[in-house]
């Protein structure tokens, strides 16, 4: 396993010609975070492939953290999203034109799987940076949740455990405008770059003094 923190986004989808996710995981390709190289890799919209575009960038990077975005039209602000439920059940077809109706992801595998991400330290620093955010309890059942719950059993399986996550990223002001009035909230990619940042930053320390304990204690002291 390398000290690597993999960073994936998405392709656009629903007619939209962005996505502030793939733009945010290409932003931050090669940067050095809290000492750790982050590496990306960006998703098709495409719910028969994630699987396997997963599994092969955790055997390519070996990272230890993986953190996931994507988009939510209709969010106020950037949420972590606690838990992922293993259900597929769009309201709109993904890019292949494919829907999935109250299907199991994964059959037989649990009801849900949650995040060991730490919340507390993410949104904390997320409040004393000025950014708006908040955890939250339902990833959807679209291809954000889809994926969230394949990188959680994948982090599960191999030995240390992966931490693993998933942030749901707001419209791009550009989006939100051509979304028309309402309803629309919209965050600068910006700022949404930083709030992955400060996600990073919060994780790594938090990996490290549990990787610290789990050696301690395998150790016996």
């Amino acid at each position: 396993m390398s000290n690597a923190v993999l960073v994936t986004g998405f392709e656009p989808f629903g007619g939209s010609s962005v996505n502030p996710s793939e733009l945010v995981a290409r932003s931050l390709e090669g940067r050095l975070i809290a000492g750790r190289l982050v590496v990306t890799r960006i998703f098709p919209v495409e719910t028969a492939g994630i699987p396997e575009l997963l599994r092969r960038a955790f055997a390519e990077e070996q990272p230890d953290l993986v953190l996931c975005t994507g988009l939510a039209a209709g969010r106020t602000a950037v949420s972590l999203e606690r838990v992922a439920v293993n259900m597929l059940d769009f309201e709109q077809p993904d890019n292949t034109g494919e829907v999935r109706k109250n299907e199991p992801i994964l059959r037989g595998g649990p009801d849900a799987r949650l995040s060991p991400m730490p919340i507390a330290e993410i949104v904390d620093a997320w409040q004393r940076n000025g950014i708006p955010g908040y955890v939250s309890n339902s990833a959807g059942t679209y291809v954000c949740n889809q994926t969230l719950y394949e990188a959680l059993g994948l982090a599960e399986s191999v030995s240390p455990p992966v931490t693993a996550g998933f942030i749901h990223l707001p419209y791009l002001p550009e989006q939100a405008i051509a979304a028309g009035p309402g309803n629309s909230p919209s965050m600068s990619l910006e700022l949404m770059t930083h709030a992955v940042e400060l996600a990073i930053a919060a994780t790594v320390p938090w990996i490290e003094r549990r990787n610290a304990g789990r050696q301690a204690a395998a150790a016996g002291v």
